[in-house]
């Protein structure tokens, strides 16, 4: 998928990415900071600041102003908050694409963040919190990353805690806002019917002795041959934005001897439970083959944890397997809501299921299938211009530099049932087992004994 990518005067980078065959266009601002560039005292501003961009500015005086002109269009909008990352998006018909602009970089450049608006949403954010507390199956991924790294910003929730919540002021938002979002680290992604486009079809390479001759020219392409005006519209609504004096995110620290730990008392129908292992950061080489690992465990309904817990052994509804990289951390786990007097007997069979996929080679059929679901997925999600501006922009603020569907393709088609072995084999150890269950459970000594391979 062809792209192109500027830099402004003020540094910030726009990224352009014609799509043949849709009506859309979609603005994403993605600023490269979350709640690993705070510290104790400030944690949760970053999704805490999020939502206070959408309450008001010069020119739209309050969130309705804001949402209702956007709902006038017809746009989806919304934004999100991470680890390392904030995004910021409006999807909507081509010809509004100057609209979507305009109101994004007016949220972004000219919020208000009215003092009686931010003590009116600490109630808002202290309900999403408590939803997300409320809700095992969504609690379990951040229980997990705090087992992981324990008391420093990889391992604090991205919400925060309900003390800074409430205690947060217009001042530390404008601090916060003065120092991570500037032009340097901030990447305009716009993806869909833009520019002049002329379609391309694709082809990536492949191994004929392990793929024979399906056709892989999954997704039509074009050329943007100019961009001329979105690059004027960025100029004329991004040229504001100042590079900072940027507060860098202090590296993660990670030290593990033994299996470890980490119970949450709730009195619940079902007991959650996410085991899984420390694994490696986003950017090496054995990344795709990580992936291809958890597809294979708990990616799909075929995988092998989900036919094993679920269709054979009929213990959970809900099993999925997943890789998780940040540019200085990464892991492994296996998610699943399972009876609560069989949470042992789940916690060997996915052990099991490592086991068996550090020694014993995968077969090539499978492997084989595996990627076919990755090519197949990537064609789905790449359809859609949210999804496309998404890819970019994620790419850009964890790599600094784009990984192509191409390429990924062309990487992910170059993994071997060899290449798994050795990463099961350097993941799957006793001493980086890791285990958090939230249930009615107060005795680790439970469970400790299981953390074996």
């Amino acid at each position: 998928m062809t792209h192109q990518i500027k830099t402004l005067k003020n540094k910030l980078r726009l990224i352009t990415i014609p799509m043949a065959g849709t009506k859309t266009a979609t603005v994403l601002v993605m600023v490269r900071t979350g709640s690993k560039y705070e510290n104790k005292n400030n944690s949760g501003i970053s999704h805490f600041l999020e939502h206070m961009f959408f309450k008001g500015t010069e020119k739209r005086p309050d969130a309705l102003a804001i949402s209702s002109e956007l709902d006038g269009i017809g746009a989806e909008f919304n934004a999100f908050t991470g680890k390392e990352y904030t995004g910021y998006w409006v999807k909507a018909a081509s010809d509004k694409i100057e609209l979507a602009m305009d109101v994004v970089s007016d949220m972004l450049l000219n919020s208000k963040l009215n003092e009686k608006e931010i003590e009116r949403e600490k109630g808002v954010i202290i309900e999403e919190l408590n939803m997300y507390r409320d809700n095992p199956a969504m609690y379990i991924e951040d229980l997990f990353e705090e087992l992981l790294y324990g008391n420093q910003p990889a391992g604090r929730d991205t919400i925060g805690t309900k003390e800074n919540i409430l205690k947060f002021r217009r001042q530390d938002f404008m601090d916060y806002l003065t120092s991570q979002y500037g032009a340097q680290n901030t990447f305009v992604c716009v993806a869909g019917n833009v520019g002049k486009k002329q379609k391309v079809k694709l082809s990536f390479p492949r191994k004929r002795e392990s793929r024979g001759s399906t056709d892989n020219s999954w997704i039509p392409d074009q050329v943007g041959n100019d961009n001329k005006e979105v690059y004027g519209l960025i100029n004329k609504y991004f040229s504001k934005l100042k590079p900072s004096d940027f507060k860098e995110k202090p590296p993660v620290k990670e030290k593990q001897s033994k299996p470890e730990i980490k119970l949450h008392y709730k009195k619940t129908d079902q007991a959650h439970l996410s085991l899984g292992v420390r694994a490696f950061s986003i950017g090496r080489k054995d990344e795709h083959a990580l992936k291809a690992a958890a597809i294979l465990l708990g990616g799909s309904m075929s995988s092998r944890l989900f036919i094993e817990l679920r269709e054979r052994k009929g213990l959970a509804y809900s099993v999925k397997t997943q890789a998780e990289f940040y540019t200085d951390s990464g892991y492994l786990t296996t998610e699943a809501g399972v009876p609560i007097g069989k949470a042992a007997e789940a916690i060997k069979i996915i052990l099991n299921e490592y086991k068996k996929l550090a020694e014993t080679l995968v077969d090539k059929k499978e492997l084989e299938r595996t990627k076919n679901l990755i090519r197949g997925r990537a064609a789905i999600q790449l359809e859609s211009s949210d999804n496309v501006a998404s890819w970019y922009g994620k790419h850009m603020v964890l790599r600094d530099k784009i990984l192509t569907p191409e390429e990924f393709l062309k990487a992910m088609d170059s993994v071997t049932v060899k290449d798994i072995q050795r990463v099961a084999r350097e993941i799957f150890i006793n001493k980086g087992l890791n285990l958090a269950i939230i249930g009615p459970f107060r005795d680790e000594k439970k469970f400790s004994n299981l953390l074996k391979i």
